[in-house]
């Protein structure tokens, strides 16, 4: 099962990198797109619940490295009420070049 990671800039502008057990992050996030920190807990969240499934499904088990980027992710948002997230880099890119 291939795996990721994937590095934001908070509204502060500290950075943060994020692993994820499936390249399905793809399908909820954009390199270069900004999105509303709420939007971005929304959408990573849910992403990486379907990453953990998918681990369950192949392995019978959830996986805890997914549900820890998510505590990490909704812990960090918590210190910004508003503000966007922007997604600066996600490894492998889909397209197999350099992200």
């Amino acid at each position: 099962m291939p795996e990721m990671t994937f590095a934001v800039r908070w509204p502060d502008g500290r950075e943060s990198t994020h692993y994820s057990p499936s390249l399905v992050m793809h399908d909820f996030l954009t390199v270069g797109e900004r999105y509303p920190v709420s939007d971005f807990v929304g959408r990573t969240s849910e992403a990486l619940a379907l990453a953990s499934e998918r681990v369950r499904a192949k392995f019978g088990f959830a996986c805890t490295s997914a549900m820890q980027s998510e505590q990490t992710i909704m812990t960090a948002a918590s210190s910004y009420p508003d503000g966007h997230v922007e997604v600066v880099a996600m490894e492998p890119p889909l397209d197999g070049g350099t992200a």
